[in-house]
């Protein structure tokens, strides 16, 4: 599959992948912010991207700036659309008690390509009857 990446900025870094086999391209800051506790920021990474009908582009946090910063992407996952074609920022917020410094080039997210269906909604008057019916959170219990 391919993807067409625009450099929107100089200082934008191409997504890649670090290790052979990884889900996420990395996506790279191209600005330095401060966030603070409790604070969220838009984050620019200075490209665009044109993804193939049919699919999506999921952005999701790094594990390692949520365990050691608590920072995380605040929609996540964040749904980049295949029609979308303006700059991907990525909505960081600070859920740690100190501020974090994202530089420019920090890896801030990462960009995970899915395909997607879309469905077909019809309205009914009922539906059909599961084991599950409507039981909702916490109705499978805790243990085995």
């Amino acid at each position: 599959m391919e993807i067409k990446i625009l450099k929107l900025n100089e200082a934008a870094i191409v997504p890649h992948y670090s290790h052979p086999g990884d889900a996420g391209l990395d996506l790279f800051s191209i600005e330095e912010q401060e966030i603070l506790p409790g604070e969220t920021k838009l984050i620019n990474t200075g490209i665009a991207i044109a993804l193939p009908p049919g699919t999506e582009a999921q952005i999701r946090p790094r594990s390692g700036l949520a365990l050691k910063h608590s920072i995380t992407v605040l929609n996540s996952p964040g749904t980049i659309d295949a029609g979308y074609r303006g700059e991907i920022g990525i909505i960081l917020i600070n859920h740690g008690k100190k501020p974090f410094q994202v530089v420019i080039g920090m890896k801030i997210a990462q960009m995970v390509i899915a395909t997607i269906i879309q469905a077909n909604v019809t309205l009914v008057d009922k539906l059909d009857v599961t084991s599950r019916a409507t039981g909702g959170f916490g109705s499978t219990g805790t243990m085995k």
